[in-house]
């Protein structure tokens, strides 16, 4: 049997990414993926980075991180003020070689199953890292955009949301955001960051392939003093979305 756990959208959130580890650590997993947008947003990049160096597993490019790195907006959303500023002091945070570690993260990962099938990794859809795969995209949409790669299964992160969508002849799923969970399809006066840390994992044997979806409670006093020390430009707006 093969299990991978498959990890998305850290954002910068080292105690997050410890929550999930742990959990991962229990489950004996035989390999960790991780779909991107690891690093950026959140107030400790340099110790998200660490972590990732430690685990030495494929990481993705997502946008956010790409981003960060080149101040160039490829998906048409509109950057404001502060995220500039939270942009600026994330890469304050990372060394010149943390740079170097996240510019060599990979467009796409693709992970051997059994029975010939693999595991195709991407951030958004496996030509964009910006492209959108919500629970409410249209099923021919996301068939026309992901039936192209069967009968690998295919993952993806970049929305935040949990989900699996059936193709034609294989499926689809997002693990959720290690991070930074919260629904983006709320309206901006609803939306808030939920206090917990989403990852899947993947188990293959003989043909057969089962799908867990995980999510465990996030320690907010620990999420709490890593924000309030951190020098985060935005901290304050953070601790209140997680109503803090």
């Amino acid at each position: 049997m093969t299990r991978i756990a498959v990890i998305s959208d850290i954002h910068g959130n080292c105690v997050a990414l410890d929550v999930a580890l742990a959990d991962i650590d229990r489950a004996s997993v035989d390999q960790i993926v991780c779909l991107g947008d690891a690093i950026q947003g959140g107030a400790q990049p340099a110790a998200t980075v660490r972590r990732l160096r430690e685990l030495a597993c494929p990481v993705v490019m997502g946008n956010a991180d790409a981003w960060m790195l080149t101040g160039v907006e490829t998906g048409g959303e509109p950057t404001t003020e502060t995220m500039e500023r939270v942009r600026q002091w994330s890469l304050a945070q990372l060394s010149a070689d943390d740079q170097t570690f996240i510019a060599a993260f990979a467009p796409t990962v693709t992970i051997p199953l059994a029975a010939e099938r693999a595991l195709l990794c991407f951030h958004g859809t496996p030509t964009s890292f910006d492209e959108i795969l919500l629970p409410s995209t249209p099923s021919e949409e996301v068939r026309r955009v992901l039936d192209p790669y069967a009968p690998a299964i295919l993952t993806g992160g970049h929305t935040h949301l949990q989900q699996i969508r059936q193709l034609s002849e294989t499926f689809f799923f997002n693990p959720g955001s290690v991070g930074l969970v919260g629904n983006y399809e709320l309206p901006e006066e609803r939306y808030r960051r939920e206090p917990w840390v989403e990852y899947a994992i993947l188990s293959a044997t003989d043909g057969a392939i089962s799908l867990e979806f995980r999510r465990i409670p996030l320690p907010m006093e620990a999420l709490r003093e890593a924000l309030a020390t951190s020098g985060h430009p935005d901290a304050e707006r953070v601790l209140h979305e997680y109503g803090l």
